[in-house]
């Protein structure tokens, strides 16, 4: 697989929930590849958690550390990302993450609900109503998602090495596909 992805990394997009991270880690060890999640790194960056960044400098401070995180981040080769689930939000971004192929996890709003429901690291689910929230944000970004190089539609019932296995198991194709950016990696 390796010789097929000459080095290209992977950048997994989707929503909060959907299993970015895990199935991130998962891909990264089958590809003998590095993992860095951009959360993470923005934690590292900014000496905070997350939470606390919302709270200090606001979303639009929090969005500026992610494009910053993104940017050094697309120089990498042979990396699995996991980003941000409001990454794809500035057009900016598209531009790091088209330095590599770009995997959407699209997982149903209930499963996400149901996997967070108990997190309270989530500031954007900080509402009276955080399944309306998550269907909210959901529909707002479908159509920036939706320009992923690969849109898997999970049903949440996948273990993490089953979506990773599919992720593999769907690359060579999008290699070979004409719509693909022309990876330089």
């Amino acid at each position: 697989m390796n010789n097929t992805l000459k080095h290209c990394s992977l950048f997994l997009v989707g929503m909060m929930g959907a299993g970015k991270t895990t199935v991130g880690q998962g891909l990264a060890k089958q590809l003998d590849y590095r993992f860095f999640d951009t959360d993470t790194l923005i934690e590292r960056v900014a000496g905070t958690k997350i939470p606390q960044l919302f709270a200090t400098q606001g979303e639009e401070g929090f969005r500026q550390l992610e494009t910053q995180v993104l940017a050094q981040l697309s120089a990498q080769v042979r990396s699995v990302i996991s980003t941000g689930g409001g990454i794809i939000l500035k057009p900016e971004n598209w531009g790091y993450l088209r330095h590599g192929i770009v995997v959407w996890l699209d997982v149903p709003v209930q499963i996400l609900y149901d996997r967070l429901k108990t997190d309270d690291t989530r500031p954007l689910l900080k509402t009276a109503n955080p399944l309306e929230t998550l269907q909210t944000l959901c529909d707002r970004r479908q159509d920036l998602y939706a320009q992923a190089d690969l849109h898997l539609t999970l049903t949440g019932a996948e273990s993490p090495k089953q979506v990773a296995d599919t992720v593999l198991s769907q690359l060579p194709r999008i290699l070979k596909s004409d719509s693909v950016h022309n990876y330089k990696n």
